[in-house]
Order: structure tokens, then C-alpha cells, then sequence
């Protein structure tokens, strides 16, 4: 991996791991699905990662922190490893997860709404009657 410019060569999945912020697990999970591409292995079946699949990893990390999908993800990687793309097709990713956001907060916020309706009608005392639980049996 390239420190202060210098490459030092192929490193091991913990290192991987630690430089890229994911866990041993998961870098084998993505080298499964085919997003790191050919890993090179040591003769003893070893894998050894080099400073691109680390930026690689890091690129898949911070996407499944934005909230992309695995499907999303290989798109996204497949799209920026092609020097060719059109950026269009990267915008029209982000923009339909974008609406997939936009329709899981609303989804959220009228369970909120709904959970905090009950909590309202709710004595929260001694007596059996509970709206939260008539709701939650469907007798409301």
C-alpha cells in the first residue's frame, strides 16, 4: 500500500481491513460477490490486497454508509472503475436511492406518527384497557 508515495507491496486482509475500515468478514463477503475482482493469492493461498483494493474497499464502505444496496454498489463500482462512463448513469443510481430514501423516511415518520397517537391515548396506569396493544391485535 502507498505511504508517503512509496508502494510497499501486497498486504494481508487484516491490514486490508484495518486501512479500509471494514471488517476481515466483509472484505471476503465483497471479494466473494466479485467487487474487488482477482485478489492475488501466495502460494500457501494467502490473500494479498494491494493499495487499489484497499481504495476499493473504502469506496464500497462508504457507499453501504450512504445507504446503497449490494446490487447498487456493484453498479456503482463497475461504473467507476470504467474510465468510458457517462455520468448520467451514476446520477440516475443516486437519484432512484435517493427516492428510496425519501419513501422509507415517510414510511417512519407515519409510524411515528401513528406509535406516538397511541402512546397519547395510553393511560400508563393501573387499568388493563391499553390503545397500544388494541392496535397492535388489530382490535382497533
Amino acid at each position: 500500500m502507498e505511504r508517503g508515495g512509496l508502494d510497499t507491496g501486497p498486504i494481508n486482509i487484516g491490514q486490508a481491513a484495518r486501512a479500509s475500515g471494514v471488517s476481515a468478514k466483509m472484505v471476503r463477503h465483497y471479494e466473494s460477490l466479485g467487487l474487488l475482482g482477482a485478489v492475488a493469492r501466495t502460494d500457501s493461498g494467502y490473500r494479498q490486497y494491494r493499495a487499489a483494493d484497499v481504495h476499493t474497499l473504502r469506496f464500497i464502505k462508504r457507499a453501504r454508509d450512504l445507504g446503497f444496496s449490494m446490487a447498487e454498489i456493484a453498479e456503482l463500482v463497475s461504473l467507476w472503475h470504467d474510465q468510458g462512463r457517462a455520468s448520467a448513469s451514476v446520477k440516475q443510481i443516486a437519484n432512484a436511492h435517493v427516492a428510496e430514501l425519501e419513501k422509507r423516511i415517510q414510511a417512519m415518520q407515519d409510524m411515528r406518527r401513528t406509535l406516538q397517537n397511541l402512546v397519547q391515548h395510553c393511560h400508563g396506569d393501573a387499568r388493563p384497557e391499553c390503545p397500544i396493544l388494541d392496535d397492535l391485535s388489530g382490535g382497533r
